[in-house]
């Protein structure tokens, strides 16, 4: 599959059906108080509607026309064409931008289903040579009733529902659907650190990463609490020492990346140039201190499970996020149970057990450190703090010297 496939797919879905064309659909939702709207993320590709009760059977009409027999049309293929090329022009503009296309390929290799950017852009190849035939045969090889999930929040019945549904995707066909190449990829021996020339950038993009387990491993939410403590919150250890502190970044923060298999975790931090070095040693410095010298306190812990905890009432007012949560349970195999049980679970987590998770997981001796930046500014005093072996790459990854 060429990359930038599903994201092209997924945008063209409601640009014309065998029964209706763009203009159509989109004046018939309209008079209904509906809205479709359909993504492609990294494990999964989404249609979603949000329609009136009274209006849910004949909204679910056009829905299933939309998700069933879309028909790609070549003229609107063109254009949205043109909108992607502009998206990856737009990513290589920037260093963070332009960081997140290349630390995929360089965390899980060429030929793993993660390698391409996050962003699910493409390339300029991949895309400019994208035809309708492309994107029909991704929608006829993925959209099959075996491996779909309907999810449904709002005021209905399973009763209700159930006949309009069978009304609706009745004749969704089922198949085989292609595998995945999402192996486990070795871990590094010892910390590399890879640069990329960005002349005359005022800002630097520093990554260091490395591969975490699967989502919902045994130590998953003692893994969380300590990505709280140290970068997921404002006031995180990074953030608080590269923004707070030093004054040389306006947010740093660490993220642990879904993923259906291994998943990396990012610590990540735009500084200005002229402390991209110093930078790098305080993100170090914080990373030897959560796995060794300085693990998390009680406060800290206190504090992240708060974050966590008071904040869900809020988050699931709203039945986009509940529908959100129940996607990743479904997604990621989490178990039916998974959010009934979610807040007992982060109360149960112990100091001690954020402690272990800190010390397994976090090594500091064998990150993956990526630099976009100013090279001339720069490059010396990186090579200077001997964090690992230095590789220097252009703009689309490959190895300069």
């Amino acid at each position: 599959v060429k990359p930038g496939t599903a994201n092209l797919t997924m945008q063209m879905l409601d640009e014309g059906t065998a029964n209706m064309d763009a203009l159509e659909i989109s004046s018939e939702l309209a008079q209904m108080g509906t809205s479709i709207s359909s993504f492609a993320r990294l494990d999964s590709s989404n249609v979603s509607m949000n329609t009136i009760k009274e209006n849910l059977a004949d909204s679910l009409d056009i829905y299933s026309d939309v998700v069933l027999n879309p028909t790609f049309p070549e003229t609107e293929l063109e254009r949205l064409k043109q909108q992607q090329l502009a998206s990856i022009s737009q990513e290589k503009s920037s260093p963070f931008g332009l960081g997140f296309r290349l630390l995929p390929k360089l965390l899980y290799g060429d030929d793993h289903a993660y390698a391409a950017p996050f962003s699910g852009s493409g390339d300029e190849t991949s895309v400019a040579s994208m035809s309708v035939d492309d994107l029909k045969s991704y929608h006829q090889n993925w959209f099959k009733a075996n491996n779909a999930t309907l999810i449904v929040t709002g005021d209905i019945s399973v009763d209700e529902l159930k006949p309009m549904i069978e009304k609706s995707f009745g004749d969704m066909p089922s198949g085989d659907v292609p595998t995945k190449n999402i192996g486990s990829v070795e871990p590094l021996q010892e910390s590399v650190v890879y640069l990329v020339d960005r002349p005359d950038s005022a800002q630097s993009a520093i990554m260091a990463a490395k591969m975490m387990p699967e989502y919902g491993f045994e130590d998953e939410l003692p893994l969380q609490m300590m990505n709280e403590v140290l970068g997921a919150s404002f006031n995180s250890r990074v953030n608080m020492n590269l923004r707070e502190d030093k004054g040389w970044s306006y947010g740093a923060r660490s993220s642990i990346q879904n993923t259906q298999s291994q998943r990396p975790f990012i610590v990540r931090a735009p500084v200005q140039s002229d402390k991209t070095a110093e930078s790098m040693s305080e993100i170090q410095k914080e990373l030897i201190g959560i796995s060794s010298s300085k693990l998390a306190e009680e406060e800290e812990l206190a504090r992240s499970l708060d974050k966590r905890i008071l904040t869900l009432p809020g988050r699931w007012e709203t039945l986009s996020s509940v529908e959100g949560d129940i996607a990743s349970m479904v997604a990621y195999d989490l178990g039916d149970g998974y959010w009934d049980k979610y807040v007992a679970d982060l109360q149960a987590v112990s100091l001690s057990q954020v402690h272990d998770a800190s010390k397994k997981y976090i090594t500091p001796e064998n990150m993956m450190w990526l630099v976009v930046g100013d090279m001339q500014q720069v490059e010396e005093k990186v090579r200077a703090l001997e964090l690992g072996k230095v590789i220097k790459i252009d703009t689309a990854g490959n190895i300069l010297e």
